[in-house]
């Protein structure tokens, strides 16, 4: 995929495991279907299975599941801008994530256990943010009892409800970059070592409109943060 050129980073590709400075990863193929604490019609438009991150001993760290097919404006291709994913909506549905122990988010908010909707967002482009990545491109976390409908939220609402994740001001947010090159059979784990980020590579089910089905191969953020 062409979009994979995006971003020349010095990644250590480990498919399904990832470790470096004392911690270590692991991700595989889950059979648990999504929460019950989701809304029902949330649930019904996820995948009946998903993704589970492993810590270093081997306990559950991270659950992810993915929405059946992510409504897109057109085929995966080249960022526009600072935008890595331009055919995807403020707002829409990704999927689900779960913490199952205390865990963070890119700017280094304390998210606390528990299961929250997933939703794409972009950063604004405002003095406020200005180097804290080269792409905009994010998935917000919210509470999942905030979240109640498929249907796309505002960008107000959206950061509102996002920032009830991280008991703060500022949405809860995990950086969604493009797949590194080559891309590993998925699910995998890579990790920047230079930047210390663990990144869940897994495959995004696309509905293109006007076109069918497509795939999108995304690398979602699950451990690290900005640096300083």
């Amino acid at each position: 995929m062409r979009l994979n050129r995006a971003i020349a980073t010095a990644i250590v590709l480990v498919p399904l495991t990832a470790s470096a400075r004392g911690a270590s990863y692991k991700i595989e193929a889950s059979k648990e279907a999504p929460p019950a604490a989701l809304a029902g019609p949330i649930k019904e438009a996820l995948n009946p299975q998903g993704y589970r991150v492993l810590d270093e001993g081997g306990k559950p760290f991270a659950d992810l599941w993915l929405r059946k097919a992510v409504p897109a404006s057109g085929s995966p291709g080249e960022p526009k801008g600072a935008v890595l994913f331009p055919v995807l909506s403020e707002g829409e549905l990704l999927g689900a994530f779960r913490f199952n122990a205390e865990g963070g988010d890119y700017r280094g908010q304390t998210i606390a256990a528990g299961v929250y909707t997933l939703r794409y967002g972009l950063q604004p482009v405002n003095g406020a943010h200005l180097g804290v990545s080269t792409y905009r491109d994010y998935a917000l976390l919210v509470p999942a009892e905030n979240d109640q409908a498929v249907a796309d939220l505002p960008q107000q609402k959206l950061e509102d409800q996002s920032a009830e994740a991280a008991e703060s001001s500022h949405p809860a947010v995990l950086m969604l970059l493009a797949a590194p090159t080559p891309t590993p059979t998925a699910p995998a784990l890579v990790h920047d070592e230079a930047k210390d980020l663990w990144g869940a590579v897994v495959p995004l089910s696309l509905e293109v409109k006007g076109a069918g089905p497509a795939t999108l191969n995304i690398q979602l953020i699950v451990a690290g943060k900005a640096m300083d």
